[in-house]
């Protein structure tokens, strides 16, 4: 028997006896009070349904500051002079470099601002920010108080912002002047923040607001509760007000990040201080390979998103690494190599981004040219491994990649692509790049990692029990697609409740397999050896004469395609099988085609790959192309439910009816666009081939 990888060790270890696992990885952080044991189980009853359900808490008698984790923790072991944050800004050309000892003066000084201003424990207060030092400045100043914060994407619109506002209900609110979308393209917060607090039933009772010298914030209402940032603090400094870290119980709230229910009203998704703290600095080094002092992290999100939170924020900063701050695009700031100068720039170990950001990348840049420039000079050698996460990556681009950090990066630098979400707080599942961490967390080893599989995110993480179920809940055979659900207790940085809604939490995780198990609302399958690969979110599997097929494993085959950059496929009705998969399509090149209709070559190239890939019952009903018609979430996954909608409506002809767009689409041109593709592709081919399976009411 050849020996068990030691990834494979280390999650046997945290499955059997999550106790003695997680109470070991718990030594390795500053507790105010240490906890007695890990892992505590027990029954929560719902009044208003009548329902008992298992429920679980970890460290529960611990008392934890995050903050003094991150930050102070750090200058008392003397690496004070370390680089804590490089600040890097393409769209303003500014960059900064903060080492911990000046984190935690700027942390002190505006903790001791927001006490002044009335913020106490246990009190929420909304960031509403761009990607700059202040914003996390604001998340460690707030946490350090042992308040609660709930930052919300800068750019959502008023009236996202002013839901958001009254379902967590804050004391204050902490933003900027401004916000600057890709190059050079400014969008003020003033009206933003004013519109939603009008909206708003809940009125904050301040609003403080980081002046920034692209477009000032004009001007500033004090009788209304605002306040200038800079001045609170400069005061502050001259008077010497600091505030030290407040302790919170370990199942104490850290932040709330809200995530797009399925029903339109966000879900306030609950972050338990201990859990996450553990959980995050063990994933930091175990999964990242980050660490400590000397290891740079790059995490190319932003702040409003759970991956911000944890890998530009917590993760990189619990570990006593540097972490890079990024206010830029993948693209446009000012071109597709601005990713490549950073890892140079700052000597990036470890970076992170989304398959979509890796997509507009080579969209721009088809041959790798400016990964190869750099590459063959040798000025991306510090890179060992590039992450990817928010939706499916599929193999093409994990194989692309692969080739390139072979070729130029570190010895043995992989691509490795990982699932989780808001609700899990770190991986649910990945390729461990220093495994040994799992049995002696102070090993500096980096042992190889586990074999890669394009299309596989991977294996699960130390405490994610994850299963294959069928729509009954009985598990199903290793390779066969089914629902992915989780046992509990799930792992230390996940969620166990929704913000004051124990109800939603039920109904929306919990209820569909009767509490059995935890509902991640993926479908996918784990084959022989433990890897899982996510297909598809669970409405996004499509039923064709009673087959159900995943729309990422079809838009995985037509992406082998070498001139396809990006595709998207939906269901569209269709009178004999249901429905037939439909692809939209974007073209990996600069002078993209006009027509929405693909040429007959491409449409038999697809055709023939869908049918080797998946199967000929699969074979595609029609394909749309176009560029910049795919709309996506700000966070980078793709909106298929919309171009659904749109399909559907013109299958009855119905161009130009409303579809629902949430607010957290990033370009709403797109569905415009993707609109008037539709109703050229039925006009020149599909109005005779797509007919609807009955006839709508005319209303």
């Amino acid at each position: 028997m050849p020996q068990e990888h030691i990834q494979d060790q280390v999650y046997a270890a945290s499955i059997n006896d999550p106790e003695s696992f997680w109470i070991r990885q718990a030594e390795n952080l500053y507790w105010h009070k240490k906890p007695s044991k890990a892992f505590q189980k027990s029954t929560k009853h719902l009044k208003k349904s009548n329902v008992s359900h298992d429920h679980w808490s970890w460290f529960a008698d611990g008392e934890i500051s995050t903050t003094y984790n991150c930050v102070d923790r750090h200058v008392a072991n003397g690496n004070g002079e370390n680089v804590a944050i490089c600040w890097d800004s393409p769209v303003t050309g500014q960059k900064e470099q903060y080492t911990y000892k000046q984190l935690l003066e700027e942390v002190e000084t505006l903790a001791g601002v927001l006490r002044e201003e009335g913020v106490k424990k246990g009190d929420v207060v909304l960031i509403y920010m761009p990607m700059i030092p202040a914003a996390l400045f604001a998340m460690l100043a707030i946490a350090r108080l042992g308040a609660i914060h709930a930052v919300v994407f800068g750019g959502f619109s008023p009236a996202a912002l002013a839901q958001r506002i009254e379902a967590s209900r804050p004391f204050a609110i902490m933003t900027a002047s401004c916000g600057i979308e890709g190059a050079k393209k400014l969008l003020e917060y003033k009206s933003m923040i004013e519109g939603a607090v009008q909206k708003s039933s809940i009125k904050p009772s301040k609003t403080i607001v980081w002046q920034r010298d692209q477009l000032r914030w004009d001007p500033i209402l004090k009788e209304d509760g605002q306040r200038n940032w800079q001045r609170l603090v400069k005061s502050a400094r001259n008077r010497g007000l600091k505030a030290d870290a407040v302790p919170i119980n370990s199942s104490d709230g850290l932040y709330i990040i809200y995530t797009s229910g399925t029903t339109g009203l966000p879900k306030g998704v609950v972050r338990s201080a201990g859990g996450h703290a553990v959980g995050l600095n063990f994933s930091s080094k175990y999964l990242f390979g980050v660490h400590g002092p000397g290891d740079v992290m790059f995490t190319a999100s932003d702040i409003g998103w759970v991956v911000g939170h944890s890998y530009i924020v917590y993760a990189p900063l619990l570990a006593g690494a540097t972490t890079v701050l990024f206010e830029g695009k993948p693209v446009g700031t000012p071109d597709a190599s601005t990713f490549w100068r950073v890892i140079e720039e700052y000597k990036v170990t470890t970076m992170s981004t989304a398959p979509t950001a890796l997509r507009a990348v080579r969209r721009d840049d088809g041959d790798n040219e400016f990964f190869e420039d750099r590459g063959k000079r040798g000025a991306l050698k510090t890179l060992r491994a590039l992450f990817l996460a928010g939706e499916r990556s599929e193999p093409s681009i994990v194989q692309m990649y692969q080739k390139l950090l072979s070729k130029h990066c570190a010895t043995g630098a992989i691509v490795v692509d990982n699932w989780w979400s808001s609700e899990s707080g770190s991986p649910i599942s990945g390729i461990a790049l220093s495994a040994s961490a799992g049995q002696d967390f102070s090993s500096s080893e980096r042992p190889k990692p586990l074999p890669i599989k394009p299309g596989s995110a991977g294996k699960a993480m130390p405490g994610f029990d994850v299963r294959v179920v069928d729509d009954q809940g009985k598990e199903v055979k290793r390779g066969e697609m089914g629902n992915i659900v989780m046992a509990i207790p799930l792992a230390p940085t996940a969620f166990t409740t929704l913000w004051e809604d124990e109800e939603r939490f039920y109904k929306g995780y919990m209820k569909r397999f009767d509490g059995k198990w935890i509902d991640t609302g993926d479908a996918g399958m784990i084959d022989e050896e433990g890897y899982i690969s996510i297909m598809a979110r669970a409405d996004d599997v499509i039923n064709v004469a009673a087959h159900r097929f995943s729309t990422g494993a079809i838009e995985q085959a037509i992406t082998t395609h070498s001139s396809i950059a990006e595709a998207a496929v939906v269901g569209i009705p269709d009178a004999l099988k249901g429905h037939l998969p439909f692809a939209f399509i974007t073209l990996a090149t600069h002078d993209h085609r006009e027509s929405a209709v693909p040429d007959d070559k491409l449409l038999s190239d697809i055709q023939r790959l869908v049918r080797e890939q998946i199967g000929a019952i699969a074979s595609l009903g029609g394909i749309i192309q176009g560029k910049a018609m795919i709309p996506k979430t700000r966070s980078g996954k793709t909106l298929r439910r919309v171009l659904r909608e749109l399909l559907e409506n013109a299958t009855h002809g119905e161009f130009d009816k409303e579809v629902n767009v949430p607010s957290t689409i990033e370009d709403r041109e797109a569905v415009s666009v993707a609109r008037e593709k539709v109703r050229e592709y039925f006009r020149v081919k599909g109005k005779d081939l797509h007919k609807a399976t009955e006839a709508r009411a005319k209303l």
